[in-house]
């Protein structure tokens, strides 16, 4: 009776170590095995799409796959309609846009995932192949507005790790209308004067982390938009680029809040902001309330902290008002660092809706070796600890 059970054991333990990868295909969907080519000039996105379908059909955890190689997405593509909440989208390779920024710059996204629930996006380069775009806009000439490498739209648990994006024509990554989304060892990379490129925007959406994450681009690094609550981020390196952004808020009468945002760990390096918040002077119904940025390092930076309710970039059709969007309960505890200006922390806020309850906790900002100032306009606020420049509260 020992023998026969010690031989049934065995033979268990024989399948499966000979099977495993049978079993680990059976859910594993090889886009190369839809038709995909892995030359960067054959148009895979029908392989992909398809490849996608079959995830989504199945009943139990699924695994779209991208092996080494280029491939290239050569028009628009959305990936929706998923029934299966457990889907992974594994890159191991490089997937490239058009060369031709006229095939998908008036789309508003190059790749997308729309409504789906528990997908995740894990490694591999998305390369926009932007810079004929930028050239096209640089040059002033009239041009596509770009299209967005890769936006996430009404959708839940979402998990995008280990993802680079290079050269977007707009922005990098667009997370929007979703709920419980984590972009963790994420990069981002295009050159500091290509215009609109931000690098991770977020908005109408809630329960959002970003974390362990690099973004050189010519725009803001994160910005966050109307409409986001409850987002966290930690440990992020800025530079090239324009700073994390609050904002821009007030553009419309009537808008969403944002409410509940931490930047914890970051370092900003040679960027046009560091930590700024910034809205139309127009009036509005929108805030920004309950922000804590703290443990961050500034280094050669032109606007350390800012405040900025009367934003108007280049100074173009300005809106010429006063901002209705109200900024309160706004913390900067522990940063620490050089500015590129003298003028190191500065509070432009709305005369009809003053700036109220910003606390500085911990402040050390210097300009050329020396302290530097700080200016504020219809702005309250209190101070603990050391703080350099003096407060102007």
């Amino acid at each position: 009776m020992g023998f026969r059970f010690n031989s049934m054991v065995l033979s268990f333990v024989l399948v499966t170590l000979l099977y495993p990868y049978d079993q680990a295909a059976a859910a594993t969907y090889n886009v190369v095995n839809f038709g995909a080519k892995a030359d960067g000039k054959t148009d895979s996105g029908k392989a992909f799409l398809s490849a996608w379908a079959e995830a989504c059909a199945a009943s139990s955890p699924a695994t779209v796959y991208a092996p080494p190689g280029r491939y290239l997405l050569g028009n628009a593509i959305t990936f929706s309609d998923c029934k299966n909440h457990a889907v992974t989208f594994r890159i191991d390779a490089t997937v490239v846009a058009p060369a031709d920024y006229g095939v998908i710059g008036n789309a508003a996204h190059w790749i997308e995932f729309k409504d789906v629930t528990g997908v995740s996006v894990l490694g591999g380069v998305l390369d926009g192949q932007g810079t004929g775009l930028w050239a096209c806009k640089n040059s002033g000439k009239n041009c596509p507005s770009g299209a967005t490498t890769l936006g996430v739209t009404g959708s839940n648990n979402i998990l995008i790790s280990g993802l680079t994006s290079l050269n977007s024509q707009m922005f990098h990554i667009v997370i929007n209308s979703c709920g419980n989304v984590k972009l963790q060892g994420v990069r981002v990379s295009a050159s500091g004067d290509s215009p609109n490129t931000d690098g991770i925007h977020v908005q109408l959406s809630s329960d959002v982390t970003i974390v362990d994450t690099k973004i050189m681009t010519g725009d803001d690094c994160i910005s966050i938009g109307p409409g986001a609550a409850n987002l966290r981020m930690e440990n992020i390196a800025c530079g090239p680029g324009h700073g994390i952004s609050i904002g821009s808020l007030g553009k419309d009468l009537k808008e969403e809040g944002v409410q509940n945002v931490t930047v914890s760990t970051a370092t900003f390096t040679g960027t046009q902001n560091g930590v700024r918040i910034k809205s139309w002077a127009r009036a509005s119904n929108g805030f920004a309330r309950d922000i804590l940025f703290q443990h961050i390092v500034m280094v050669n930076v032109q606007n350390p902290i800012f405040i900025d309710q009367n934003y108007c970039p280049n100074n173009n059709h300005c809106p010429v008002q006063v901002s209705g969007v109200k900024v309160s309960d706004v913390t900067y505890q522990d940063i620490h660092g050089t500015s590129a200006t003298e003028v190191a922390v500065n509070f432009d806020c709305s005369s009809k809706n003053p700036c109220s309850r910003i606390k500085l906790q911990d402040v050390k900002l210097s300009y050329k070796n020396k302290v530097a100032e700080a200016s504020c306009a219809n702005a309250d606020g209190t101070t603990v600890g050391s703080i350099q420049p003096a407060s102007c509260f």
